[in-house]
């Protein structure tokens, strides 16, 4: 029997079996699911106890850092790796926060991702080089400047912030986002204002249109 069980998370079943195949040719690992949502992926994870979870952070509709802390919450020993499109800048630090161990990119080889599995399992966190180093200039309190620059800036903003300049983003109204994370428009309102603070945008038509170069749909 092999020694890694590894669950898959990502919503894209295509690349999901051409990474399970990659897995699978390694000796010492065997992938035991492939889930493209929250509910399957949990089920999963309570059904089959997989050594590893290699996790999407875009789940179509879902948040790809709460089924990070949903996981750990679940079961602290499951070892996370996060493997997404999202540029590493701006995601590593909170995957990681959320109890992930690892963080690449899916433009990255098969050879790569097997080193970031092997690292992770390991007990080590696994980075790419230049992550590293911005962290380390980031903790050492070298890195952003200020007001200078928003892209920047977005990592100032909390977990919950973060979630909704995304749906912003994604073309969500506020009573939207509200009855998506189960809370009030007013709230989201409140959160709005202050990511507006963070990010320097002047109204919110500004923070929409930021938002959505954010997500990709207009070129930044």
């Amino acid at each position: 029997m092999s020694d890694t069980t590894v669950l898959i998370v990502d919503d894209h079943p295509l690349f999901s079996k051409g990474l399970s195949f990659l897995i699978n040719s390694q000796s010492s690992y065997a992938v035991i699911g492939e889930a493209q949502n929250r509910a399957e992926a949990m089920e999963l994870l309570r059904n089959e106890k997989p050594s590893l979870a290699i996790v999407d952070l875009n789940l179509g509709n879902e948040e790809g850092l709460d089924l990070i802390k949903d996981m750990k919450s679940y079961n602290p020993d499951i070892v996370i790796l996060v493997l997404s499109m999202h540029d590493e800048r701006y995601y590593a630090e909170r995957v990681l926060r959320a109890g992930a161990k690892g963080y690449i990119m899916k433009h990255e080889t098969g050879t790569k991702v097997i080193a970031a599995i092997k690292t992770v399992m390991s007990g080590k966190v696994y980075l790419s080089e230049a992550e590293r180093e911005l962290l380390f200039e980031y903790m050492a309190g070298d890195t952003f400047k200020e007001g200078k620059d928003r892209l920047s800036s977005i990592q100032k903003l909390s977990d919950r912030q973060f979630q909704i300049f995304n749906l912003i983003g994604k073309g969500l109204g506020t009573v939207e986002i509200a009855s998506k994370l189960n809370i009030s428009p007013k709230t989201i309102d409140t959160h709005k204002e202050h990511i507006k603070l963070k990010l320097h945008c002047n109204s919110s038509q500004e923070l929409r249109q930021f938002a959505v170069e954010w997500m990709g749909k207009l070129p930044v």
